[in-house]
């Protein structure tokens, strides 16, 4: 056999969060090399401590295999997995989204909330968020009094991890009223309340020819909340979830709605931050389909300054792993291939299949 030079680490599921191994893989000959007990960072060390050769480490973006193959290997080049690459700039928009939705609120006009126009489950809903508001008002008042994280939760009860939460403004709460499953049959609702049908069980019956699988009750709750908006001289503005309007600011126009468009537009003139952390996470997603690093030291200094500062500095951390990601045809999307196989095999023997007999069938005949 010859020794690998390119390999691939990850980790894979004995049992789904309870137990995990680590798989390595050649990614020149596209086999799996090796399958290792668990996925602790002295473990993966010890192998790789005997490959000398290997000269390139393509991970995913924890730091175990990390530290493991800088310890093992400090002469070879980490490339992190282009995927969770991706991924993780994704995730760090919708956290943006997520930050900044008291202000989306006020941007679409939804700022306001009438109790009165709550149901019965929205109306709990609100008393909670009330009730999370308070003792985010409480916390901060604490905190401009000069009082210590300590202090904080000496005096409040809450978690250490809640009071910081609240300092970074990582706990900005706001209330929205509940999705349900009328939210993709609203269109038709409305279209047909316009046109004078307002009896909910008349509704109910012929949204049900739709593919409306939901009880009478919904629609009914639906009716009685629209009659209650008319009676109010204005209807309650429904903000969407923030995974909504992630999606709805990062595809195309030409595929949203009029109603959509208009959401988007708003948000797109109250929300400024917003705007520019798209922008941010769209032009480091362009570098890496481009492969091109032309742009990012611009980049960095703009991200560090921006609602995903906290993605631009994990991309400090590991800069010279995610360049060579960028730039290296490299990546660890082949080993998640054969780590698909793996569990083909692992289940072909109903979950019983220890480590030797995996690695015979795996290893032995791949």
């Amino acid at each position: 056999m010859i020794p690998p030079t390119v390999i691939g680490i990850d980790d894979w599921a004995w049992r789904r969060n309870q137990r995990y191994g680590t798989i390595i893989c050649d990614l020149e000959r596209r086999k799996t090399i090796a399958l290792l007990p668990d996925r602790e960072p002295a473990t993966a060390e010890a192998w790789l401590s005997d490959q000398s050769q290997i000269e390139i480490v393509a991970r995913d973006r924890g730091g175990g295999y990390a530290l493991a193959a800088a310890k093992a290997l400090p002469h070879a080049k980490q490339v992190a997995d282009r995927w969770h690459l991706m991924e993780n700039s994704s995730h760090a928009f919708l956290d943006a989204v997520r930050k900044s939705m008291r202000n989306i609120r006020a941007a679409i006009g939804a700022a306001t909330i009438d109790p009165k126009l709550l149901t019965a489950a929205e109306r709990l809903q609100y008393e909670g968020y009330r009730r999370r508001e308070e003792a985010n008002a409480v916390i901060l008042r604490m905190a401009q009094e000069g009082m210590s994280i300590k202090e904080i939760v000496r005096h409040t009860g809450h978690s250490r991890g809640l009071v910081r939460r609240v300092l970074r403004g990582q706990r900005s709460d706001v209330f929205r009223t509940r999705e349900s499953s009328l939210d993709v049959h609203l269109q038709w609702l409305d279209q047909q309340w316009a046109a004078g049908h307002r009896n909910a069980s008349e509704l109910w019956r012929r949204l049900r020819n739709h593919g409306f699988r939901g009880c009478l009750r919904v629609v009914s709750e639906w009716a009685t909340r629209r009659r209650r908006a008319e009676k109010a001289d204005g209807a309650l503005t429904r903000t969407p979830s923030a995974r909504t309007i992630a999606r709805l600011m990062t595809i195309g126009r030409d595929a949203l709605s009029k109603a959509e468009t208009i959401t988007v537009a708003a948000i797109e003139n109250g929300v400024p931050p917003l705007v520019n952390a798209r922008e941010i996470i769209a032009a480091f997603q362009t570098m890496v389909r481009q492969k091109s690093l032309a742009d990012f030291d611009l980049w960095l200094e703009r991200a560090k300054s921006s609602l995903v500062a906290s993605f631009a500095n994990g991309v400090i951390k590991d800069q010279a792993a995610v360049n060579a990601a960028i730039t290296m045809p490299w990546s660890n999307g082949q080993t998640e291939g054969q780590i698909t196989k793996l569990k083909l095999v692992k289940r072909q023997m109903y979950g019983r299949g220890k480590l030797d007999l995996l690695q015979a069938r795996v290893i032995g005949f791949a």
